[in-house]
């Protein structure tokens, strides 16, 4: 049995190699701002886009996606406009999840674009 750690790991570097062949250019990986993370950093076309990777083994009874709480899009948003704000980015931005369930006779991917949205407080 995969650990979470590894398995996470797993999860990016299926994400990494999904988006690059969809022709997406990546930038960042594990991009760091205090404590908050983001896991992938990429350009579509004129887009940046900030990817959340949510991996799970087969025995987990929630999809993936929809565990990323409230709180951590806050998160993952902050980080989000620091990255912006300190790379002096000038394109627009999206939030995308990557939902990978590992499977011991393969696994599932799912690229979810505009997952989730800033929101005011």
């Amino acid at each position: 049995m995969i650990d979470h750690i590894e398995l996470g790991k797993l999860g990016e570097e299926i994400a990494v190699e999904y988006l690059s062949n969809k022709s997406y250019k990546i930038i960042e990986r594990n991009w760091r701002f205090g404590k908050l993370e983001i896991d992938i950093i990429a350009i579509d076309k004129d887009t940046l886009v900030f990817v959340e990777v949510k991996t799970r083994s087969a025995d987990y009874w929630v999809e993936p996606e929809l565990s990323l709480t409230k709180k951590q899009q806050g998160f993952i948003i902050r980080a989000a406009n620091a990255y912006i704000d300190t790379h002096s980015y000038d394109m627009e931005a999206r939030f995308d999840i990557f939902s990978v369930v590992v499977h011991p006779e393969g696994r599932e991917v799912k690229h979810i674009d505009d997952a989730f949205y800033p929101y005011a407080k």
